[in-house]
């Protein structure tokens, strides 16, 4: 059964937030609020959370999971970014986008995308996100949680309580979320590539 732990959305109580980094940290999948929706995370060597997660949302192994990040010097150390794409995408983080971009050594294998040996990041705006990271000192390795068979992901953490009691180990809830995807541009080419349209305004790449 999934532990609830309800936050306030401007000032997160640390302790609650120290919790869901304590079973984070002994492999756990929590569901979480960010600035584009809820998501699923586990940490980044967390190989069982990783199955969990492809699991709970049907997906193969060409799916792109994305790390989201506390800030661009932790962003640094798992994605290459040249000069040209840090000023880009500093223009518009943090915010509602994911972007895919060339994987550094840092990321375990499992985490690229087979081929293009790319991976997808991203820096949210979020109050209890970036409380989140910033007690857990890494990235955590992440999904949208939007279910098999829904057009939407899912908003409200209660719901998400019930109907995920057995397949997660927490759940996050501080009331405030955003209700669509992030937007996906991929950098791994010469050219930026919009993959999914989201809640980030996509003018700027077209």
């Amino acid at each position: 059964m999934a532990r609830y732990f309800d936050v306030h959305p401007d000032n997160p109580q640390r302790r609650a937030i120290g919790q869901v980094v304590d079973l984070v940290r002994s492999g756990g999948l929590v569901a979480y609020p960010t600035d584009s929706c809820f998501a699923l995370g586990c940490a980044l060597g967390n190989r069982e959370g990783l199955d969990r997660i492809r699991t709970i949302r049907h997906l193969d192994d060409r799916h792109h999971f994305t790390l989201v990040c506390r800030d661009f010097a932790q962003l640094g150390q798992f994605a290459h970014i040249s000069n040209t794409v840090f000023r880009t995408i500093k223009a518009c983080t943090p915010g509602s986008y994911t972007f895919i971009l060339p994987a550094t050594k840092e990321v375990p294998r499992r985490l690229m995308h087979p081929k293009k040996k790319t991976v997808g990041v991203r820096i949210p705006d979020h109050v209890t996100t970036q409380a989140l990271l910033e007690e857990l000192g890494e990235p955590l390795l992440s999904s949208t949680l939007l279910l098999p068979g829904q057009d939407e992901p899912m908003t409200q953490g209660w719901e998400i309580k019930e109907l995920l009691d057995h397949v997660v180990d927490a759940v996050l809830d501080s009331g405030d979320c955003g209700t669509e995807p992030t937007t996906v541009i991929d950098f791994s080419e010469d050219e930026p590539e919009i993959i999914r349209r989201g809640a980030g305004d996509t003018s700027r790449f077209e």
